[in-house]
């Protein structure tokens, strides 16, 4: 914990924000919040103060967070009308932990840079369940003496928490994450649905898997959640699809080849073509299972033939 409050802001309060900005608050700092949604329940009975606009979270706070879906809302909430930009002064800071494309993370910072304010890129791993227990992976792009003055706050979010290198470097590392993530669904799925579709029982055989070589977070999270049909989102199937094609736009512009990424891109795509955009990204094992016209379990509403 820092050792005074400091004047934060909090931009973003969805399934991954609202916990993270409550962390925030519940460490005594005076909070500034602003989110499109609706208000967080815990956040609307806090201390917290409710802002208008972007721009005013930024004009009453020193460091300003921003947590929201995608690279143009990010955009938007830096240098719409309203934006965090028109309400910066110099010395403030601005912390995005969305995770958004590198490139354009870069070109934001200059601009926010530009005026006086510093930048840092420090998306996030983890999901919900992490951003509850604040024991986030924090990725993080920006000047070093930044880094330091923020970490403290950082660390009331997150547990493993790590400088990559300059603007951008975090986001690239996000990025990098969601390729390792997706291809390890893609094979914990294909493996239970293997062997479900061989006769053996999954569950038995995610139990044995854990105790080898392949064992691994997401067989034991995502595996456990492919047999039992619990796909409500902690991380959706839509945003996972927007990182993967970061990583694939990425690729196209460093000249290099990312097959298995491409694959995985494409199950999730087909996942959304029937209307799973929505549920965890586990629910990619979905897209496997209708090739397969077998379920890796039954679930509700699941008969033989459906996934």
């Amino acid at each position: 914990m820092t050792s005074q409050p400091l004047k934060l802001g909090f931009i973003g309060l969805g399934i991954m924000g609202a916990p993270m900005a409550g962390h925030l608050n519940a460490a005594g700092h005076q909070l500034f919040v602003y989110t499109r949604g609706k208000l967080p329940p815990a956040i609307a009975d806090s201390r917290a103060t409710v802002c208008t606009t972007a721009r005013g979270v930024a004009e009453r706070a020193d460091i300003v967070f921003i947590m929201v879906p995608d690279t143009p809302d990010v955009e938007a909430v830096l240098f719409a009308d309203s934006g965090v930009a028109g309400g910066l002064k110099p010395g403030k800071t601005v912390v995005d932990m969305s995770s958004i494309s590198p490139i354009e993370t870069k070109q934001f910072a200059q601009k926010i840079n530009a005026l006086g304010c510093d930048y840092l890129d420090a998306p996030v791993s983890g999901g919900e369940v992490g951003a509850k227990a604040a024991s986030l992976t924090i990725m993080v792009g920006g000047p070093e003496a930044a880094f330091e003055r923020v970490k403290p706050l950082f660390e009331l979010m997150g547990k493993n928490i790590t400088r990559v290198g300059g603007n951008g470097d975090g986001q690239t590392c996000k990025v990098a994450n969601q390729i390792i993530v997706a291809l390890n669904i893609a094979a914990v799925g294909e493996a239970l649905l293997f062997a479900s579709k061989a006769g053996a029982d999954p569950a038995k055989v995610r139990q044995a898997l854990m105790g080898g070589f392949a064992a691994s977070r997401i067989l034991e999270v995502h595996g456990e959640r492919m047999i039992k049909r619990t796909f409500q989102p902690g991380f959706r199937i839509g945003l996972h699809q927007k990182d993967l094609s970061l990583a694939l736009s990425g690729a196209r512009a460093l000249g290099v080849a990312l097959p298995q990424t491409a694959g995985a891109a494409q199950l999730m795509q087909a996942c959304a073509a029937n209307g799973m955009q929505d549920l965890d990204h586990s629910a990619l094992v979905r897209a496997l299972e209708l090739m397969a016209n077998h379920p890796v379990a039954p679930g509700p509403g699941d008969t033989k033939g459906s996934a």
